[in-house]
């Protein structure tokens, strides 16, 4: 288990699992004030490996958290939400990606920028009526990969929404995302 406690740096928020190619599993959680975490876990209890196991650093800016780890091909990529969400219409939510080849990183986005030193490449920022796009899901129906996100909608006086759009892998294997309907 792992918790945040009123002393720590981190928060623990957000989690997500995620399985490595060596069939590790892994947790990314947090952390809004020291940035995105991972620690590893036992497969057979979905606990922490040890109590003492090391937390890894994946990524920092000022407002991170949300983070999605999602392996597709040869890499891991870590999506992030920046900004402040939670404010309807003010929302300052952003959706960031970087990519690795462990699952520890470096996470670098497409200019090679570590996450760790506030690097991400904007993938969903807002667009039209739709403010503050978050919190990445990623699934593959029938060979079709779909990404899933919350957001506001200005057109609904910031009421919240879920965003579900196409995804595609550009030749070099960044993350694409279809038009809004």
């Amino acid at each position: 288990m792992v918790q945040s406690r009123e002393n720590d740096d981190f928060n623990c928020i957000d989690p997500c699992a995620c399985q490595d190619s060596d069939g590790k599993l892994w947790l990314s959680f947090g952390s809004f004030w020291s940035g995105i975490k991972l620690i590893e876990l036992n497969p057979a209890t979905g606990l922490r490996i040890a109590p003492d196991s090391p937390m890894y650093n994946l990524a920092h800016w000022d407002g991170i958290e949300a983070s999605y780890l999602y392996h597709h091909d040869q890499h891991y990529y870590l999506f992030v939400a920046w900004g402040m969400c939670c404010r309807g219409i003010h929302s300052t939510y952003n959706t960031r990606v970087g990519r690795a080849d462990k699952i520890r990183g470096p996470y670098l986005d497409k200019d090679g920028k570590d996450m760790l030193l506030g690097g991400g490449t904007l993938l969903a920022g807002n667009d039209g009526p739709m403010i503050g796009p978050g919190q990445a899901g990623i699934f593959e129906e029938n060979g079709k990969f779909w990404f899933s996100s919350h957001f506001y909608d200005a057109t609904a006086n910031g009421d919240s929404r879920l965003s579900i759009r196409s995804l595609t892998w550009s030749a070099d294997g960044w993350p694409e995302l279809g038009k809004l309907p």
